[in-house]
């Protein structure tokens, strides 16, 4: 059975798009910890990050490093790299901006027109 972030990469779900290339694609967290909270993820369902394969591993980190920069110069704050890897059987990267107020661990409740407007500043078309 297909992962949730699967039905999103076939458009079967809907998804906030930043950003797609043939091997990845990165979209915003819908439970965000912080504004622009964006989930980076391989096309191919695998589970875990470090069994990916090592062409599909290195795609995923060179959107990483894309986007992270990209949300940098865009937002001016840093952003924060986690990978957790229990809550989805679908290996991604989370990106989180953040800035020395960020409290972590908390969700933030965003309206779709909020969100919406973070993923047209943040989207790389």
């Amino acid at each position: 059975m297909s992962t949730v972030f699967t039905k999103i990469i076939k458009g079967e779900l809907p998804s906030y798009k930043i950003y797609e290339d043939d091997k990845t694609y990165a979209f915003l967290n819908i439970e965000p910890e912080t504004p622009g909270h964006t989930l980076v993820v391989p096309k191919v369902e695998v589970d875990k990050i470090y069994d990916l394969e090592p062409e599909d591993y290195d795609a995923v980190m060179a959107t990483v490093k894309k986007l992270a920069k990209h949300f940098d110069e865009v937002l001016g704050k840093r952003t924060m790299i986690k990978i957790i890897g229990i809550d989805v059987p679908h290996a991604h990267v989370h990106l989180l901006p953040v800035n020395e107020n960020w409290a972590g661990e908390r969700v933030l409740k965003m309206t779709s027109e909020e969100m919406e407007a973070m993923r047209k500043k943040l989207a790389i078309e």
